[in-house]
């Protein structure tokens, strides 16, 4: 499938000075400095084996300001090295005359990681700044003077709009890295014209962002059928008239913003998609630590939900079985508690063993599919918000970032 943007095989990279947009957020112990995953590192880390020979200089960030995790990038240059077996060197500055003149003296080979993007001011206040005033800070002014290309890796970022991320776009001849395009391309094989049946399976705690998903893939006539798990499942069950007892209506109404309004989407769904969304028809309680199951008839319930029940187990297995592309984000339940882990691993394994097309996301998504070691799923991506975006439909700015470069920087140019 052909992306509407260049790629790193589009640019004459070889032996040129590079700046590649990276996204190493990692999870982070406050305490120890110790990366607690490596996942994104090693994806980007796969990209830069990719690179022809060059000089190399990463952009990242960590976390946000006010956050425990909110670090420099000393130890992910560390990790980074190590995953590479090459020497990554940090510097704890962005664009300071001494970085601008060890890119300059960069020889070909060399990689440099510099210091968090958000320690500076403008690529955390500028966000969704138009793009001019983007191309025109002093992060994107003082890098572009000494690189040649930019290329954009940082597919998890992909719905935000920072100078970082879009700036330079305007600037240099811009493309997607390697693990952008092969996010990409797995979102278009489930976006644009999917094998039928397909599924897409939501869950967790995030109601709003599976509504929203909902409603698009169901507008879109991507997915066939919606099934719906954890408190999204609930939110539809709910939605539907059952009463779900004063335990999770009032979890319901203190943990999840707007729950009114999403309620009154959840019913609008139903409405306008009728036997589309489905919900559980059997649940467990955790009744003083213990797995308790009830029907959706036997509502409301007297404890609160931890997890989908045997059942409607059951009754998703088989639609995912007969599936041919199937979405999957967020779990069933309180899987970290182990007498709640059923529905989430079952579904799981069912996904794995299914033999469509799947693609599945977000952190506690990934977390079970690694600790159960399901091999046989599709796609496994690196991008929560992002991939939560994309499906959404929303606007995706480094997408349009990097279109409007290639239509700036024609092949003559570069």
């Amino acid at each position: 499938m052909d992306l509407p943007f260049l790629t790193i095989s589009d640019l004459p990279l070889e032996g040129k000075t590079v700046l590649m947009r990276v996204d190493i957020n990692s999870p982070v112990n406050p305490d120890t400095g110790e990366i607690l995953s490596l996942k994104r590192i090693e994806e980007h880390a796969r990209s830069i084996k990719l690179l022809p020979p060059c000089k190399l200089v990463l952009l990242a960030h960590q976390s946000r300001p006010g956050k425990k995790d909110y670090t420099p990038l000393k130890e992910h240059a560390r990790s980074l090295s190590r995953v590479l077996d090459r020497e990554v060197q940090y510097m704890d500055q962005l664009f300071s005359e001494t970085v601008l003149e060890r890119i300059r003296d960069m020889n070909v080979g060399e990689i440099l990681l510099l210091e968090n993007t958000r320690f500076y001011a403008e690529d955390v206040d500028l966000d969704d700044a138009p793009m001019k005033v983007q191309e025109s800070t002093f992060l994107v002014r003082r890098l572009s003077s000494v690189v040649e290309y930019f290329i954009n890796d940082a597919f998890s970022a992909v719905h935000r709009s920072q100078p970082s991320l879009v700036g330079f776009c305007g600037v240099v001849p811009s493309a997607a890295g390697p693990l952008m395009e092969k996010e990409l391309k797995a979102l278009q094989r489930i976006t644009v014209d999917p094998q039928r049946p397909s599924i897409a399976i939501l869950g967790g705690l995030k109601v709003d962002d599976s509504i929203a998903v909902a409603e698009n893939l169901l507008k879109g006539g991507i997915s066939d059928k919606i099934l719906t798990t954890g408190v999204v499942g609930s939110m539809f069950t709910w939605a539907a008239g059952y009463d779900l007892g004063a335990p999770n209506i009032n979890f319901i109404n203190q943990e999840i913003k707007g729950a009114d309004e999403l309620l009154k989407r959840c019913k609008k769904v139903l409405k306008d998609h009728p036997d589309k969304v489905l919900y559980p028809s059997d649940i467990a309680l955790n009744i003083d630590g213990e797995r308790v199951r009830i029907t959706i008839e036997d509502l409301p319930a007297n404890g609160p939900i931890f997890d989908i029940s045997l059942d409607t187990i059951v009754r998703y297995s088989n639609i995912i079985k007969d599936a041919k592309t199937i979405i999957a984000n967020g779990p069933a339940g309180v899987f970290e508690m182990k007498q709640f882990s059923e529905g989430t691993v079952e579904l799981f394994r069912a996904i794995s063993e299914s033999g469509a097309y799947s693609v599945m996301g977000g952190g506690e998504t990934n977390m079970v599919v690694k600790t159960e070691k399901l091999s046989g799923i599709s796609h496994v991506s690196t991008g929560g918000g992002a991939l939560i975006g994309y499906l959404s439909g929303q606007d995706m700015p480094v997408l349009e970032a990097l279109k409007r470069s290639k239509a700036n920087f024609s092949s003559g140019d570069q």
